[in-house]
């Protein structure tokens, strides 16, 4: 079950590495990569660069070998066959075809090839992409050829690099015919170019998370911020609605104040229209504009006649029953009016 598990997962990671070796190789990125490499080595002491740094020297040899001596560990060898041992086909495909260009090729191989697929060995190289189409080179070598050459190199103590080809008027195709397993056999031992692109894709990544941080910071500061605002602001609407209130009940208050007479007015029209012979003894004013009037009379029984020509007071009347005072020969009275509320302009 692992097995059966295992075997597309190794066939994928398989077409992946193969299409981003199709693509890595000769790009811009390969070159800005070995550029910036050489400066690194320029400034670094010479005891790190043969160590950890080494230079990479690459030797070219041309099939059928001659007499050729193994080379030495720093260098790579790159051997180039003649074009009449491959196949290069230009194809036309749709641009879509690009992001699984060894399958779709694969799938397809015996269109182009007089031979099985499982007889060849090829390699595509996107050449140059348009709109809708993409220029493709397809290098394909039949693997009893490809493993003679291997078998060669090997018995020579040859540890290949890469194997390109040549075409029709000589000049290399930029292409890598050489199996995955072989790469890994003659690899190189410098492994800092491989640590140094792992540190910078972990930089990178470090860089991209302390951004969401500071940048998570920030939002949070200007959470806290409009939180503050919001606040004030509900403090201020707070205070706001308490001062219109309170001019509200001040306005209310002044409108009842001027509304209503004053005490000594009530007491002036008092006098004029009770008469002389009536004397206050109590006069109690409430908010509401009830008017509470206790005191003695000659004649207490005319008095709500009197009292409706009192200017201050309306709705008179006795409160409990007339008594005569012994003393003063007087009669007492209590008297309930209502305040008359005056014309104000106030708003």
């Amino acid at each position: 079950m692992k097995q059966l598990i295992s075997q597309p997962l190794v066939g994928r990671l398989a077409q992946l590495h193969a299409r981003w070796q199709s693509q890595w190789r000769g790009s811009l990125a390969q070159r800005l990569w070995q550029a910036w490499l050489q400066e690194l080595r320029s400034v670094l002491p010479a005891r790190v660069q043969n160590g950890w740094l080494p230079r990479s020297r690459e030797r070219l040899l041309s099939w059928p070998l001659a007499d050729v001596l193994p080379g030495a560990e720093d260098e790579r060898v790159v051997l180039l066959l003649p074009d009449t041992m491959v196949l290069a086909q230009p194809l036309d495909l749709p641009l879509s075809a690009t992001r699984e260009l060894r399958s779709v090729v694969g799938f397809e191989l015996d269109k182009y090839t007089p031979f099985p697929r499982e007889h060849m060995h090829f390699v595509t190289r996107v050449q140059s992409r348009g709109k809708s189409m993409a220029k493709v080179l397809l290098v394909a070598i039949l693997l009893e050829r490809l493993q003679t050459v291997l078998d060669q190199c090997e018995e020579r103590g040859l540890h290949l690099h890469a194997i390109d080809c040549r075409s029709a008027d000589g000049e290399p195709l930029g292409v890598d015919l050489l199996p995955d397993e072989y790469k890994r056999q003659g690899a190189t031992r410098s492994y800092l170019p491989r640590y140094l692109a792992v540190t910078c894709v972990g930089l990178l990544l470090a860089c991209m998370l302390m951004w969401l941080d500071v940048r998570s910071a920030r939002v949070e500061a200007m959470q806290d911020a409009v939180d503050q605002q919001r606040e004030q602001v509900q403090a201020l609407q707070n205070l706001r609605r308490e001062l219109i209130n309170t001019q509200g009940a001040a306005r209310y208050l002044a409108q009842r104040k001027t509304a209503q007479p004053t005490v000594s007015s009530v007491l002036l029209d008092l006098t004029g229209c009770l008469g002389a012979d009536t004397w206050v003894e109590q006069l109690d004013i409430s908010e509401d504009g009830g008017v509470s009037i206790s005191g003695q009379s000659a004649k207490a029984s005319a008095l709500i006649g009197r009292a409706k020509d009192c200017r201050t007071l309306s709705d008179a009347q006795f409160q409990g029953i007339i008594q005569p005072d012994e003393q003063t020969g007087k009669e007492r009275f209590s008297l309930r009016a209502q305040l008359r509320k005056e014309h104000t302009d106030a708003s």
